[in-house]
């Protein structure tokens, strides 16, 4: 499909966190029309208190200047979030649509389609009226076997370890998605579904199907995102200062290995078995080998 002129609009990808957000925004950002700005809102909130997390709060202090942007300058000296951190230090209690709209605004002249935002458990861009752009969503989801095993080996000890894992696990994971498949049914916006089993499977086809959806032409530089994005990502995983690890897009397979008995069992739960099937596999982008059901 030739790309489409046209205003500027806004992608949101949305999901359960760990799915593959910080991949599918480099690989997005590979391409020429799109920006993308990795977890934007969770840079813009105000910082609290007790935040455990000390990202954000260092990217409000001098500490920004050796705190690297994926656009290879730091997140102080970076051209797009330079500016925006330094105004913060004044300005952090304005809403943060107002922040946002600051952060976007000097880059609606610049010849991009589409800005990406993606962090995954924000809600107020969904619902916001304000932003005067065309918005889109980006639903992606991990399959529940994989995420639940990623979850306990990423150390979150209450979802259990080794052949105890799962049970909490994969109730988040359906509670999360139920709320937020009626969440984004409801928002008014269009959604693009996205399992990201397919994306790292199948990332061609996958990134093929999207851009169609986006009205802009597949660009083979999104299959290597380490070497190629052009997103202003500040916070994430370890993708966003190691290229490395994104060079191209791979698949985790290490759940299929997994002793843990609720992973096999998440398929004969109909409710998680029939979510699974229609959230991650909806664009029949894999074979009838995979183990999808």
């Amino acid at each position: 499909m030739n790309d489409v002129s046209g205003p500027t609009g806004l992608l949101l990808i949305r999901g359960l966190g760990h799915s593959g957000s910080t991949i599918l925004d480099l690989a997005l950002g590979a391409h020429p029309s799109i920006l993308g700005l990795g977890e934007a809102v969770r840079v813009l909130e105000k910082p609290l208190p007790e935040e455990f997390r000390q990202g954000p709060r260092d990217l409000r202090s001098d500490l920004r200047f050796k705190l690297p942007c994926t656009c290879g300058e730091s997140a102080g000296d970076c051209l797009v979030w330079g500016p925006i951190l330094s105004w913060l230090q004044e300005h952090d209690d304005i809403p943060l649509i107002e922040k946002f709209n600051r952060l976007i605004n000097p880059l609606m002249s610049a010849s991009f389609h589409w800005i990406v935002e993606s962090f995954q458990s924000d809600q107020q861009l969904i619902h916001a009226v304000d932003l005067g752009i065309p918005v889109r969503v980006v639903y992606l989801v991990r399959d529940v076997r994989s995420w639940s095993h990623n979850e306990a080996r990423r150390g979150v000890t209450r979802y259990g370890r080794g052949i105890t894992v799962g049970w909490r696990a994969l109730l988040r994971w359906w509670r999360v998605n139920r709320r937020t498949e009626k969440l984004l049914r409801d928002c008014g916006h269009p959604v693009f579904h996205l399992g990201y089993e397919e994306l790292a499977l199948q990332p061609e086809a996958a990134l093929r199907k999207l851009c169609d959806w986006l009205d802009i032409a597949f660009d083979p530089a999104m299959l290597q995102p380490g070497l190629h994005s052009g997103s202003h990502i500040v916070l994430g995983n370890q993708m966003i200062i190691e290229p490395v690890k994104s060079r191209a897009i791979r698949y985790d397979s290490a759940w299929l290995n997994s002793p843990a008995f609720s992973l096999r069992l998440a398929m004969l739960l109909p409710a998680i078995k029939a979510m699974n099937c229609r959230l991650v596999y909806s664009n029949d982008l894999l074979g009838p080998t995979w183990p999808a059901a």
